[in-house]
């Protein structure tokens, strides 16, 4: 009988074979194994049910549980296809487009998009999820085929389903998988893995119907897109489904109307962010934090254009890697140019414009660079997913030796400035390339071995926790992704720093070293907020558009009881503006209940209520936002308190 040696953890012994997945984690624990989801042998993500044949390989088997994001993106991307069986079920002739997991997305788990014979709507959603969890009760197996390219096609010719046709034809070279749910009328052309059974799901829920074009496509076929969402447990969902009602009051496009903050329109397009007076103060405020803490760091402000020649792009390698997020070519005097997506090469333009001396570096410069993705118009959301938005960009040019000190300090950079906003719970991430093959990536094996050593020993220096996600990192090297929790409990990917030595060697950057020889220097790419727009929309759900005072478009409302008061208003509003704060004066002539509801509704810190007992002892009532009245005082005192909440930017 052929043997199989297998490596769990820090075990390893040999098995018979043949052997499943499952039946290999089941010699080593068995209490794991009723746990696990999935597995990856020797780093790839495999279902339990995968057969392991005779090699004289050592297979290393990492069970794949619940409780990991691998394991939740598992359980989601199975209960996009219950979702997918049970629509299928209740409406046959149903079309199948795509239906993947959503591990970044604060508002869904998972969709589906689909053509059903009949128009949906959210009266179906209920009964479509009812199936769900009858199917899930059953314990329907998922079973994988690997089969030739022309068979999967003809598999799916037979049960008419176009777009998955169309799908295979695009990605599909020789074989490929294709699961069934078995007991059900789904099959779909997937690469996995998958939950064992349908059993496995246990906590669910669909959330949303809408509209979607296939691929996203304004020129392709409508369809219909079901979003939902899947946890481990029944406790995990509750709980998500209470902070999504949370979420739902501090939505940032409602507020921003309310608030006045910004605006999208149509007759300008989608995805670009009018931004309004009172946005653009909450803007300069978040860039003039940034600023000082850059100029404290010995960073050099530059700006740069929007466009540039398309020879630029294809030297970076953004043509042959990025380019379906880029705008299309325009022509100008026969020559082709591309609004920019990324600040990248034109920051290496100015390091490239003047010979550079070791003794020169670090250089790093800074830039608020205004770029251009071409999203898909199914994608766009508020200020969240934006067509044309600004990064807070910064590019670090530093010798080998250079590179640990410049990330730690970019990693005390990001927890000093999100501290200052109030998010105390930062999650770190290293990216690395791992055994990821298919994404285009760029430069030598050691190269990116010694960069990922690089980002990792700065984390460990700082101890910092972090997780490695393998796979993920960008094509031209390994980076840090910086995630914070907000005030209800939500994670969002924010800042990123990378280190990168591809395009250095790209653009043939050099110094010259002690050694009086040429060398090629590592780029940091750094950005925290990763864009101003995406970090206002999160800061104004964070804050629920309650702003802290030194952020707050209006810092103090002066509302007068009656108009005799309105002169002596003028005065004090005056006073607060040559010292330098935002105010605004309500004259109208509504009741003062009436003026104190406007300046709640608006979320102003501090309101100042006159009347004559104020005018008679030349002072100001005092009311603040959350605790209300704190009483009268001198407007010296008053100026004095929110002074120093201003200047220490607290919250």
């Amino acid at each position: 009988m052929s043997e199989l040696s297998v490596k769990y953890g820090e075990n390893q012994r040999s098995i018979p074979a043949p052997a499943t997945v499952a039946d290999a984690i089941k010699v080593f624990d068995r209490d794991v194994l009723k746990k696990s989801l999935a597995a990856k042998v020797n780093g790839e993500e495999v279902d339990l049910n995968k057969e392991l044949t005779a090699t004289d390989e050592v297979l290393s088997i990492e069970p794949i549980t619940a409780g990991t994001r691998d394991g939740l993106e598992v359980l989601r991307h199975s209960t996009a296809h219950l979702l997918a069986a049970a629509v299928l079920d209740l409406f046959p002739g149903t079309k199948l487009g795509i239906g993947p997991a959503l591990m970044d997305d604060p508002r869904y788990g998972y969709f589906y998009d689909l053509i059903a014979p009949r128009h949906l709507t959210e009266a179906d959603l209920p009964v479509i999820e009812k199936r769900m969890r009858e199917l899930a009760k059953r314990d329907l197996r998922y079973r994988r085929e690997d089969v030739g390219k022309a068979k999967i096609l003809e598999i799916f010719k037979e049960r008419d389903e176009p777009l998955k046709c169309e799908l295979i034809d695009e990605k599909v070279s020789n074989t490929a998988s294709v699961y069934y749910i078995e007991g059900s009328p789904f099959i779909d052309f997937c690469m996995g893995p998958h939950v064992p059974h349908t059993g496995k799901l246990k906590a669910f829920k669909l959330l949303a119907l809408s509209g979607a074009y296939w691929k996203g496509d304004a020129e392709n076929e409508q369809m219909q897109r079901i979003y939902g969402t899947a946890f481990a447990t029944q406790e995990e969902l509750d709980a998500w489904l209470k902070q999504r009602e949370e979420a739902e009051k501090r939505d940032h496009r409602r507020l921003g109307r309310e608030l006045d903050l910004f605006s999208i329109s149509d007759d300008y397009g989608p995805g670009l962010i009018l931004w309004h007076p009172k946005g653009s103060i909450v803007r300069m405020e978040m860039e003039r934090l940034l600023r000082e803490e850059l100029d404290k760091r010995g960073y050099s402000f530059v700006f740069t254009p929007h466009i540039a020649k398309r020879e630029l792009w294809r030297i970076s390698g953004h043509e042959e890697n990025y380019a379906d997020s880029m705008y299309a070519p325009t022509s100008i005097e026969e020559e082709e140019y591309r609004l920019k997506p990324m600040n990248c090469p034109f920051h290496i333009g100015i390091y490239r414009s003047s010979p550079r001396s070791y003794r020169d570096l670090p250089q790093r410069y800074s830039e608020m660079g205004m770029v251009y993705r071409a999203e898909l118009s199914g994608t766009l959301h508020g200020l969240l997913r934006v067509r044309g938005f600004s990064v807070d960009d910064a590019h670090l040019f530093v010798r080998p030796d250079q590179v640990h000190a410049e990330v730690a300090d970019c990693l005390d950079f990001a927890i000093k400035v999100f501290d200052t906003y109030g998010f105390d719970k930062v999650k770190f991430e290293l990216s690395v390339r791992g055994g990821a093959e298919n994404k285009g990536y760029l430069g030598a094996d050691e190269d990116w071995i010694q960069a990922e050593e690089q980002l990792a020993s700065a984390l460990k220096e700082r101890r910092i926790l972090y997780e490695r996600i393998e796979g993920e990192a960008a094509f031209y090297g390994p980076k840090i992704d910086i995630k914070i929790e907000d005030a209800i409990g939500r994670i969002w990917q924010l800042g990123t720093i990378q280190l990168d030595f591809n395009l250095p060697e790209r653009f043939e950057l050099e110094y010259t070293g002690d050694d009086n020889l040429k060398h090629r220097p590592f780029m940091i790419h750094r950005a925290l907020f990763g864009s101003i727009e995406r970090f206002f929309g999160v800061l104004i759900e964070h804050y629920a558009g309650a702003f802290p005072l030194w952020l707050a478009p209006v810092q103090v409302a002066i509302l007068p009881i009656t108009d005799r008061i309105n002169e002596y208003a003028e005065k004090v509003a005056g006073e607060l503006k040559t010292s330098g704060f935002r105010v605004e004066t309500n004259t109208k002539s509504d009741k003062i209940g009436a003026k104190i509801r406007d300046a709640q509704l608006q979320k102003i810190p501090y309101m100042l209520i006159l009347g004559d007992q104020e005018l008679a002892n030349t002072q100001v009532a005092v009311r603040e936002r959350k605790q209300g009245d704190i009483g009268a005082m001198s407007l010296e005192e008053f100026k004095e308190m929110i002074a120093e909440q201003k200047q220490s930017r607290s919250l």
